[in-house]
């Protein structure tokens, strides 16, 4: 499988004006080609293709006006090329419904925070013996490495983020027979519910509170926006506290991060099987709730689940976003019916016990899934008042019941 492995970089101040450099060449690249795929369209002509782009990439390098894209790796150039056949193929799938909506490809600004350009094989980068990154026409980059790469890495990304940080990003093909010896196999199993309160609730009964790194930092990063807003526009003023603003943000989304990589690793390890519910989260940033959605992050949490789960063995599930997981009591199997989100514990109207909401909840999701919990966490407390005898009714399932017990 593919893996993405990053690292922090330092590169000094020749190697920063180079790398300004390879990222304004990709840009124009980028430009050209829609440009030209842009015209053709407009005047009715054909789709222009990849190969008479990069031979009208070769013609415009031998050109006074873009003499100076020989400055740059000619593999920089190429693959900006072919970002902006993947940006067209994505587009094209989107409209023929082969994948989610997808708008068209867009000019890229010189005044964009962010950049990129990526190396390959071809370019014949490579890391020294002293462990820097050996770029074409760049030099000897210095790397904050964290941890070894599993294997010998096909590509490398070069980054400059909104924070003015500079990143290395390798993509690694590793073997998950290797991560399977360190991850033995275990007889456990849990469902995960996510909230807001708690950022989740494990069929065990665990509860993680929710770090709510966001709010936390809220009073910091309006300060460091109300700075900007008073600085002229243009000036070199303004662009110091643009990046103080992005630095802010970077280090909440980089606190969260950490906290989603430790915890997912945690739930991977201790587990055999987990289970999650396919939240709409795009429908709930859209709720007077946006705030708190968008600083829980479960998609991010949900996604590193699932790819450490392929990685080390793990059977990973999503049920279904119309399972009525809080309405359906884990103890018996009877639903009983929507209830307010003031409601946190209630007592099942069948068999009496007393349920908390979000454990009950992720023991349903469990159990959706296919997988053998155990419900005794999820009873608050032992319920007094047996099923009546002459209570009948249809299981959630579909099969008749008898004093709240399915009968098959």
């Amino acid at each position: 499988m593919q893996l993405r492995y990053a690292f922090r970089v330092y590169p000094n101040g020749p190697q920063r004006s180079a790398l300004a450099r390879a990222f304004g060449c990709a840009r124009v690249v980028f430009n050209d080609g829609l440009r030209a795929r842009e015209d053709a369209r407009a005047a009715g002509l054909p789709f222009v293709s990849s190969g008479e782009l990069s031979k009208r990439l070769t013609t415009a390098k031998v050109t006074p006006e873009r003499a100076w894209l020989g400055e740059v790796s000619a593999v920089v150039l190429q693959q900006s090329l072919r970002d902006l056949d993947t940006a067209y193929r994505n587009f094209f799938d989107a409209v023929n419904g082969k994948r989610p909506k997808v708008g068209p490809p867009r000019f890229k600004s010189k005044r964009d925070t962010r950049q990129s350009i990526r190396f390959t094989a071809n370019a014949r980068w490579k890391i020294t013996p002293g462990g820097d990154l050996s770029l074409p026409k760049i030099g000897d980059v210095r790397v904050k490495w964290s941890r070894p790469l599993p294997a010998v890495p096909s590509t490398v990304t070069m980054i400059k983020d909104s924070a003015g940080r500079y990143f290395a990003s390798f993509i690694v093909e590793t073997d998950a027979a290797v991560d399977l010896q360190r991850m033995p196999d275990t007889d456990s199993v849990t469902g995960i519910d996510l909230g807001l309160s708690h950022f989740a609730i494990l069929s065990d009964g665990t509860k993680i509170d929710s770090p709510r790194f966001l709010r936390r930092a809220e009073k910091r990063l309006k300060k460091a926006q109300r700075d900007l807003s008073r600085k002229e526009k243009g000036s070199k003023n303004r662009e110091k506290a643009r990046a103080k603003v992005a630095r802010a943000h970077a280090t909440v989304a980089d606190a969260r991060r950490e906290f989603h990589h430790q915890l997912s690793t945690g739930i991977i390890r201790e587990n055999q099987a987990v289970a999650v519910e396919n939240l709409v989260v795009k429908g709930l940033a859209r709720t007077r709730l946006a705030k708190s959605v968008h600083d829980a992050g479960w998609s991010q949490f949900v996604a590193m689940l699932e790819y450490k789960a392929a990685r080390h063995g793990r059977t990973f599930v999503r049920i279904g976003r119309f399972e009525p997981t809080s309405q359906v009591c884990s103890a018996c199997g009877v639903k009983d019916g929507p209830k307010p989100l003031g409601v946190r514990e209630w007592a099942c109207g069948a068999c009496g016990t007393v349920l908390d909401r979000d454990v009950n909840a992720a023991v349903n999701i469990a159990k959706a899934a296919g997988l053998a919990v155990s419900t005794c966490r999820a009873q608050v407390s032992p319920g007094p008042v047996p099923a009546q005898r002459e209570e009948a009714g249809t299981h959630r399932d579909g099969y008749p019941t008898v004093a709240g017990i399915p009968t098959l």
